[in-house]
Parts: structure tokens; sequence; C-alpha cells
């Protein structure tokens, strides 16, 4: 056996996640371990709720990051408020609604399902008539940014309703945290949970997640313990409930939380706003060029997300081909469709690190080229100049691209 040190590629990774890492969080990374009980760590542990409260635009007391990805994240949330017997409205739109559903079900909860067309947002009207039909719903569960569609949803209009009708809220933000307005406190959103490896531009494993008071109260008033014991909250705030004094859980992934505690320096260092404006200058951009190539967009404008382009695959393209093509050509990453829309489409990234002018300019030349060789029916060479003149109207107003910020 000669089984060697892994040395991965340089990549752009311009897929569903992960995004590329800011060189400030590899570097953080790759800092000396210490003890996930040393007094060091436990003043970085305060900053980074702090900063995690910046980013999720909330003062909850019960906000950290879940040692998992993602999918921790939203078992977590559900996990801690959903009880057997328990109604919970699941609204699906796509993949991740999906696995919101599974996860009650798990639970001994019982999911009352509103469904709506992939590549559309959750139809408020359907949540409302749900809650009508349903008065003793606990919980509604929907995702603000679904990551197999690029749809955004109306998470404030869904929570008022959810409100009005007297269930709590569980968000699904793992895409939406850094690249779109996302304001936890002003919606009143109950619980919310999001991922590392997205807009935050930090590596994967990670899962921030908040909980205000009324769902605190949720918790402590449960018939019956937290299916979880990794998950359960009442636990796990022990070590994460601030001041000095930790009560040991688990051993914290230290270096990855150090990268996770830099990447939301730079966001706070960036400022929110500018990183949703970029974004979706960014987005602008990219949609500029796509669509002057003669690409169409599977999102309605008004729903689209910014940062997970969701593209059309021109029909008689290979779209699998056209991926592995860029992968091996140009260390390009761009993502595949999921569920109902595999084969159908590709997913584009602008996420944190990944949404620059650079990347742009990249991808619509990559993806120009490869097409060509396809002999793919589609415009060439206007793509560039039509994403480079919003570029330049960007730079213009005076916003810095990511990576001259900070």
């Amino acid at each position: 056996m000669s089984i060697k040190s892994f040395h991965p590629p340089v990549r752009t990774l311009m897929g569903p996640g992960p995004s590329d890492v800011h060189p400030r969080i590899l570097e953080a990374v790759a800092r000396p371990t210490i003890g996930h009980l040393d007094p060091l760590f436990v003043a970085m542990m305060d900053d980074m709720k702090a900063l995690l409260q910046y980013a999720l635009q909330t003062h909850n007391a019960l906000t950290l990051p879940v040692s998992a990805p993602g999918s921790a994240g939203m078992e977590t949330c559900i996990v801690n408020l959903a009880e057997p017997g328990d109604k919970v409205i699941v609204c699906q739109n796509g993949v991740f609604g999906g696995r919101m559903r599974e996860n009650v079900e798990r639970c001994g909860a019982t999911p009352i399902l509103v469904e709506d067309e992939w590549g559309r947002p959750v139809d408020a009207d359907k949540v409302e008539s749900a809650l009508k039909a349903h008065p003793d719903a606990k919980i509604v569960a929907f995702v603000h940014a679904e990551t197999s569609t690029g749809a955004c949803s109306d998470a404030r209009t869904l929570t008022r309703l959810a409100h009005d009708h007297g269930a709590m809220v569980i968000v699904d933000a793992v895409t939406s945290l850094g690249g779109s307005p996302l304001k936890v406190d002003e919606w009143e959103i109950d619980a919310v949970y999001s991922g590392s490896q997205k807009c935050l531009s930090c590596i994967p494993g990670l899962s921030p997640v908040s909980f205000n008071q009324r769902a605190v109260e949720a918790l402590k008033n449960r018939r019956s313990k937290v299916q979880s014991w990794f998950l359960d909250l009442t636990l796990v705030m022990s070590y994460w409930g601030g001041g000095t004094k930790r009560a040991y859980h688990h051993t914290a992934p230290v270096n990855a939380l150090y990268g996770l505690h830099e990447a939301l320096l730079l966001l706070q260092e960036e400022g929110l706003e500018n990183a949703w404006r970029r974004h979706w200058d960014y987005h602008l951009a990219l949609r500029a060029g796509l669509e002057a190539m003669g690409l169409r967009f599977i999102v309605p404008e008004a729903a689209r997300l910014p940062q997970l382009n969701a593209i059309l695959v021109p029909e008689g393209v290979d779209e699998a081909q056209v991926r592995a093509t860029l992968l091996s050509r140009y260390n390009l990453e761009i993502g595949a469709g999921l569920g109902a829309l595999a084969g159908k489409v590709w997913r584009i990234g602008l996420m944190g690190y990944s949404a620059s002018a650079k990347n742009v300019i990249y991808c619509l030349s990559a993806l120009e080229a490869v097409l060509t060789d396809t002999k793919a029916p589609i415009r060439r060479g206007v793509a560039l100049s039509a994403a480079q003149k919003l570029i330049c109207e960007r730079e213009q107003r005076g916003y810095l691209a990511v990576g001259s910020a900070p």
C-alpha cells in the first residue's frame, strides 16, 4: 500500500456549496489547537456568539454554532421543538422542505404538507389555509432560501401568518445567512438554522442556530425528553451558555470554530448590508451574461436568490458532461439539479468569497467555451461585455469587491 498525503487542486467553487473559503479563514483554521475549555477559547466563544447575533440580526441568548453541518442545525431545531403528537405544517418547494418533513416524522410528530412547484416560493395563501384547517398546529417549518432551486420565500409574511394562528416557526436559512436580508428579531422568527460553508465562506461542518424566548419556553415545557442527546439544547447550553464557567458536553471542533469566528469577523468588517448588496450586484452581472448567451432561469425574477442561480440546461446538451468538462479543464465547479430538477438545471453559486467580479467573468467565459464546443444553441461573444458593463457600474458606485475589503 502506497497511500500518500492528500493535496487537493485549487478549484473555483461556484456550486451550491461549499463556496470558496476566504484566505483569512484558511489561515485561522491552521492556528494552534487549544483545549475546548481553555479560558482563551471560552473568551473566543463569547465573541463568536456576539458575531453570530449580529449576522442573524438578533439578541437571542440561545444563539450558538452546532458542531455539525446545516442538516444537524435542521434536526436541532426540529427535535427540540417538535414532540410526538404535535402537528407541524411543513412547506415543501424543493429538496430541503422534504428533509424537514422527514425530521418531523422521525420525531413522532404529524407533518401537514403544503406543496409548491419547485422553483417557486412558498405560497402564503396555502399556508394560511393549512393553518385555518389545523388550528392546533404547533409549528410552521419552511425554507427561506431553497438551495435546490434558487427560490426565496417571504419569511416575514410566513412568520406573521404562523403567529396570527398561534404557531411558532422554524426557518431554514442555510443559504440565506450573509447573502440575503435575514432579520431574525425584526421578523420575530422563533427558531432558525444555517450553515458555515455557503455565504459565510467558511469550511463546512458547523451550523449556527438561534432560538427566541418563545421557542425557549416551548423547549422548557416539553412533555417528553428531546429525541437526540447530542442535539438537546438544554444540555448543549451548559457548554455554550456564556460566562467563564462551562460544563463539558462534547469536544468542540476547535479549529473549525476558529474559522467560523474569522468568517463572522469578515462579515462584520464588510457590513451586513454591504454583503447583501455585493451578492445582489454580482448576481445581476452574472444574470446579464447568462441571459445574453440565451440561457434562462427557472425562478421568477421577483423570487430569485442572488447567491444561488438555477439555470435551465439548453435542449440537446449533456448537462453532466458540461459540468465534468468545467471541472477537468477549468477547475470550476458548478452544481447539478436535485430531485425533480435532476438533469434539467445547473446551479451556479455566488456565495460569500465566491461572489466576486473575477468569478463572474471566469464562470461566464468557461461556460461559453464549453457550450460552444458542444455546439449548444447559445449566442456567442456577448456574455462578457454584458456582465462587464454592470461590474463597471458597481465599481463606479464605489463598492469594493470581496477580497479587496478588510
